[in-house]
């Protein structure tokens, strides 16, 4: 029995010292920017074995220097209630929750129609996130892509963290300066540059509500400029963009 209270004491103390870890990365973020996250790694990585010639697209804006045009539209679309929760939005994700449910039940129900059936096979249900930006930004900073409790259960601590330490404006700053906006392109600098040639301080609030429509899915949007769902879903966000409350 000793050896395994030993191991649980030591699996404990890695435990904590991880946390510790987190704790001083977050709290020196607080007056440092970071260099890089753990997702952009990822893709530096696989862009040098895969691309070795892509050129990479980041440059550093602080806030002040960032379209207000733009703060208000990814608010608008990706965090609505930003400002006021404390880093997880229960109600967004209770929402997700019973949305993501109704659409496996009616995927589920429709397999069992069709079975038996020659037909393709059904396509797996959409899965809606309920993220806030606070949760985003922690993922994106220290965790990998996988879908498991443990990761989950991660992200939840270190968004908890983001918020203690760190200013709501300094979260939406690093989070403006880091977010992925297509191959190799990362924040709204390079985003900005890449998409409608000028500084990021300059987009209008269509172009602004553009970007933001298009952060659920860069990749994909950015081979689809011309995307019908791209423009009607940046309309939406002008229009909902004067309401955002900016920190």
């Amino acid at each position: 029995m000793k050896p395994v209270l030993r191991w649980l004491a030591l699996l404990g103390l890695a435990i904590l010292a991880l946390q510790l870890f987190f704790v001083l990365r977050i709290g020196a973020m607080a007056v440092l920017n970071p260099q890089s996250t753990a997702f952009e790694r990822s893709e530096a990585w696989r862009l040098a074995t895969q691309k070795p010639s892509f050129r990479w697209r980041q440059q550093w804006r602080a806030y002040p220097d960032i379209s207000i045009n733009l703060k208000r539209a990814v608010i608008a679309s990706e965090d609505d209630g930003f400002v006021g929760h404390e880093g997880v939005d229960w109600n967004a994700l209770e929402k997700a929750w019973k949305k993501n449910a109704k659409a496996e039940a009616q995927i589920t129900r429709k397999a069992t129609a069709d079975a038996g059936k020659s037909k393709p096979a059904t396509k797996p249900p959409k899965v809606v996130g309920g993220s806030t930006i606070t949760q985003q930004l922690a993922k994106n900073l220290f965790l990998s892509g996988e879908r498991t409790l443990l990761r989950k259960g991660q992200e939840m601590v270190l968004t908890l963290m983001l918020e203690a330490l760190l200013s709501k404006q300094r979260i939406l700053e690093i989070y403006l300066n880091s977010v992925e906006w297509g191959e190799g392109v990362f924040g709204a600098e390079a985003a900005a540059q890449h998409y409608f040639r000028k500084p990021a301080s300059e987009l209008a609030p269509l172009e602004a509500a553009r970007l933001a429509a298009m952060l659920p899915r860069p990749k994909y949007f950015e081979k689809l400029p011309q995307s019908a769902y791209l423009s009607e879903r940046a309309n939406t966000l002008v229009a909902r963009m004067p309401s955002a409350e900016l920190p």
